[in-house]
């Protein structure tokens, strides 16, 4: 199978990539925000790939990270979650507050994805919960403390999108000087009312 694509990009669209190898172009599927970083490389990319076969059709997706494809990976094994659903997934929450959420069984979090409903956030804990307490090891967690977690939690319940919270929380984090939820959402309000 195709593990990883390497080669310049030759367009963009909102959600895949066509990479030109050799002279021949790989339509590769990418999440929102990957599609969004690719459009801006002029140098040569690699992204590891996962090849979903089905009767009608092969569909490469792609990854910037090895972590991403791991997930990735996960998600589809997930029942009734396909690779358009776990594309979809990936494009609004980090891979770090995704396995978070999934570890504390936060179904708030999960539910806040549109198109995952109560019963794909019900599978996603019980179906991932212990493959990815194995699993930890290959994810690379930055810097997601209790307390973003929480600040992103109470955003996400006050009607925020995951993705626009953690971006907040991030934000406003590195300005704050007193270290607590209260003081990194009054911050993060701060931060999402100036966009």
């Amino acid at each position: 199978m195709i593990s990883h694509i390497y080669g310049d990009i030759a367009q963009c669209g909102e959600n895949f990539v066509v990479i030109d190898v050799g002279g021949i172009g790989y339509q590769v599927n990418v999440t929102k925000p990957e599609a969004l970083e690719l459009s801006n490389k002029k140098e040569k990319v690699k992204l590891y790939t996962h090849l979903n076969v089905r009767e009608d059709a092969l569909t490469l997706y792609g990854f910037t990270s090895p972590s991403e494809l791991e997930m990735f990976k996960l998600l589809i094994s997930v029942t009734r979650i396909g690779p358009q659903i776990a594309m979809n997934i990936l494009s609004q929450i980090k891979i770090e507050e995704l396995a978070s959420a999934i570890f504390r069984e936060d179904e708030k979090v999960l539910t806040s994805i549109s198109g995952v409903g109560t019963k794909n956030a019900k599978r996603l804990i019980l179906e991932l919960r212990d493959k990815m307490k194995k699993k930890m090891e290959g994810f690379v967690f930055t810097g997601t403390s209790n307390i973003n977690y929480d600040a992103v939690s109470a955003l996400v319940s006050l009607g925020f999108g995951q993705r626009q919270a953690q971006e907040a929380v991030e934000t406003a984090s590195s300005d704050i000087k007193e270290r607590t939820v209260e003081a990194l959402i009054k911050a993060a309000l701060l931060k999402l009312k100036e966009r």
